[in-house]
């Protein structure tokens, strides 16, 4: 069964970033994340939506 929830190291791995940027993207509410207990967790879903919006973004600058 595939995951749902990633810890922030685990999406960081999956976007290519450092820890550090997943929480960055957190706190600047670019990605979502649920919290679980004490722990923060990042839904499958809302990383390919993000990934999705940034690639819109980028289409959009260019000619």
């Amino acid at each position: 069964m595939e995951k749902l929830l990633l810890t922030v190291g685990e999406g960081a791995v999956v976007l290519g970033v450092g820890k550090s940027r997943v929480y960055d993207l957190m706190r600047l509410r670019q990605l979502r994340s649920v919290k679980i207990g004490r722990s923060r967790r990042v839904p499958v879903d809302c990383l390919r939506a993000y990934v999705e919006r940034i690639a819109a973004e980028d289409h959009e600058v260019l000619p």
